[in-house]
């Protein structure tokens, strides 16, 4: 089987283009000044709540399953099928996973598109057709081609993992709902921002637009009074 892992190296720290491979809570915090600075929107978020969590991640396989589980549910339900599928399967592994069959995943909590989704990934984590741990050391667009060629993974899916596993510092998870409302709010816009239009308005943060997507997820979880266990799902 071909690989789709290309080999295009993460560009350096020093590469203009990025500010750095991977945020840190020091550089999360330099990029909140910063966008507060010419944001007076962003700005106000800040004032009002303080800066957003990290909303880190581990890398691997039960993580990238739960982001599969988030998809278009909502954190509390995608939370206690995660919490389900681990205590069923112990520990959580492309194997362990493969093992269970399809009317036990359905008790979990997967539907059945999920369960498709959740056996191809395992499985091309098992046939090294895809490497989780080789993603860090590859660019934003080999790690988007990686992770989408797997059947059920779609670009928000793996913009989040970029995000939040990989802490990319421009990461911006397309047709995320929560985002685009939080940006209607934050700047008293008329309607919900469609996601071609919340991706223009995200230009002007550049090159932290995945620090803006953690001030917004504060702004909409706050403003809820909801947990900040995470974002909420796209």
């Amino acid at each position: 089987m071909v690989n789709i892992m290309p080999h295009r190296a993460v560009p350096s720290a020093e590469d203009p283009d990025r500010p750095s491979t991977a945020l840190t809570e020091a550089s999360l915090l330099d990029a909140v000044a910063q966008l507060a600075a010419r944001d007076p929107a962003l700005a106000t978020v800040v004032d009002r709540f303080g800066p957003p969590p990290m909303w880190a991640r581990e890398p691997g396989f039960p993580t990238l399953v739960h982001v599969v589980l988030e998809q278009q549910v909502s954190l509390a339900s995608a939370r206690a099928a995660f919490d389900r599928l681990r205590a069923a399967a112990d520990p959580l592994t492309p194997s362990s996973f493969l093992e269970l069959d399809d009317r036990r995943l359905l008790e979990i909590g997967f539907s059945r598109q999920k369960t498709r989704y959740g056996r191809a990934l395992a499985a091309t984590i098992l046939d090294a057709t895809l490497d989780l741990g080789g993603l860090a050391v590859l660019d934003d667009g080999a790690v988007d081609a990686a992770l989408t060629a797997v059947p059920g993974i779609g670009p928000w899916t793996a913009a989040i993992y970029r995000l939040m596993v990989l802490r990319r510092p421009d990461a911006w998870p397309p047709h995320d709902i929560a985002l685009a409302q939080a940006i209607a709010e934050v700047r008293g816009l008329p309607a919900r921002p469609d996601s071609a239009s919340a991706l223009a308005i995200a230009e002007a943060w550049r090159p932290w637009r995945a620090v803006a997507a953690r001030i917004l997820w504060h702004h909409y979880l706050s403003v809820r009074g909801a947990a900040t266990g995470g974002p909420p799902a796209g």
